[in-house]
């Protein structure tokens, strides 16, 4: 005869919900799954089944009542974890759309901007462009599904555990959110770099011929010498995109090995 209590029922349920916690941390804040879009019920149905599909097989885990001190903490570090993995992604994302928005200011397109759904903002043009273009590579490389894999083998090599989180796993996410600015430049150099060529003629076309209307000249040039850059570089757009998507998931592997195993 099968018997039940009640501490069997209390680590089932927390079994479920730690790892469902912990999956719905990532795909709060990750590329695509993040979008705000996306209806939360989806969000949540979406980690709900796959719950189902890895709590089965994970580890045995240490019984913690999950409404007791020690239960909510081990909840708010699953839910740290998950975050912390799909914002090592959501990065690469955010260096994009920061090249776009130097190259839009640069160009002379600052003031067209859109609504973005993802951060609720308005955002440039070209940047919404290169960020459509880096999510259709992110989807086309399955990189999407690249993503629940690292998270699925997360559970392996970071079991749930009742060990706080060290101070190495938050100095890596700031160290790689430093990565922001440095990839956002490198991206947006070629438009910028021959702007800034465009710019310097014109000034010294002003000096030459001062009758000459800069605004109504300047403008046309820059941006037509700005599109044809972005034209020229987009093509050689996903040789660095492919490099700073592995850069992301081997961040990934860097912070599960400095999160606690035991």
């Amino acid at each position: 005869m099968i018997t039940i209590n009640s501490l069997d029922i209390n680590a089932l349920i927390a079994s479920y919900l730690w790892c469902f916690t912990r999956i719905m941390g990532l795909i709060a804040i990750a590329p695509l799954y993040g979008n705000q879009g996306i209806p939360a019920t989806v969000k949540v149905l979406l980690g709900a089944l796959l719950s189902a599909i890895v709590a089965p097989g994970l580890p045995p885990i240490a019984y913690a009542d999950p409404m007791s001190l020690s239960g909510m903490l081990i909840l708010a570090q699953q839910f740290l974890i998950g975050l912390a993995m799909g914002f090592a992604m959501r990065l690469i994302f955010t260096a994009v759309e920061l090249a776009g928005e130097l190259a839009s200011m640069t160009m002379g397109l600052g003031f067209a901007s859109f609504f973005d759904p993802q951060s609720q903002g308005r955002t440039a043009a070209i940047s919404s462009l290169l960020s459509l273009l880096t999510l259709l590579v992110y989807l086309a490389s399955n990189l999407h599904l690249a993503l629940l894999s690292a998270l699925v083998d997360s559970f392996i090599s970071v079991p749930i555990t009742s060990s706080p989180i060290g101070v190495s796993a938050f100095r890596l996410i700031a160290g790689w959110g430093g990565r922001i600015f440095s990839a956002g430049v490198q991206l947006s150099l070629p438009v910028v770099a021959a702007l800034l060529i465009v710019n310097m003629a014109l000034a010294v076309l002003s000096r030459a011929a001062p009758q000459l209307n800069l605004f109504g000249v300047g403008f046309p040039v820059t941006l037509s010498v700005g599109l044809l850059m972005l034209a020229f570089a987009l093509p050689y757009l996903a040789l660095p995109l492919d490099r700073m998507f592995a850069d992301g998931f081997g961040m990934i592997r860097q912070l599960t090995a400095a999160l606690p195993k035991t």
